[in-house]
């Protein structure tokens, strides 16, 4: 495989329709929603790291800071008949905070299994941490994502839970203190 870069930007920066095809590509349109989709509606307030071969973009994800008042409970996309992606536990009963949540998260299938994943995801955790100063991460894991980010130091939090149209999921946190 050639060489993997990573790349990152935001926030108060839209990603190109490189990345939204990338995203669209490995995350929706295998779940037979309609494009458009793919794009929510605080992108431009949220870090985006994406992998790169050559001009090629493999891999993308987003990490965003989640606004003291909020539980995390958000809709899985834009416009009718979202689902409504459930609290994180820990944001209702502690005081985790600062905490973001990383979302939209995947790699194409021809580049998994080459650290692509985890150099994304590293990515938005520096970020996260030095942009935000977010001591908590959060994110809603697809069931076959798990493994994945258990094994980048990330714990499940939550009984697992359906998102509608999407599949089995589970809420999973790291603490970012210990890590930068």
């Amino acid at each position: 495989m050639s060489e993997v870069n990573i790349h990152s930007f935001g926030p108060n920066k839209i990603p190109n329709e490189a990345y939204y095809d990338c995203r669209y590509k490995i995350l929706r349109e295998p779940l037979g929603f309609l494009p458009g989709s793919e794009i929510l509606n605080d992108d431009a307030e949220a870090i985006h790291a994406f992998a790169t071969v050559g001009s090629e973009i493999v891999g993308v994800g987003r990490i965003h800071l989640i606004p003291a008042e909020s539980d995390g409970s958000q809709p899985d996309h834009p416009g009718p008949g979202a689902a409504i992606c459930p609290p994180f536990g820990p944001l209702i009963t502690s005081n985790a905070r600062p905490a973001v949540q990383i979302r939209q998260m995947g790699v194409l299938a021809s580049n998994q299994r080459h650290g692509t994943g985890s150099k994304i995801l590293k990515r938005l955790e520096q970020e996260a941490f030095s942009q935000f100063g977010a001591k908590y991460g959060f994110l809603q894991a697809r069931e076959n994502a798990v493994q994945f980010y258990q094994s980048q130091g990330w714990t499940i939090i939550d009984e697992p839970y359906t998102i509608p149209k999407i599949g089995p999921h589970h809420s999973m946190m790291k603490s970012f203190e210990s890590s930068f």
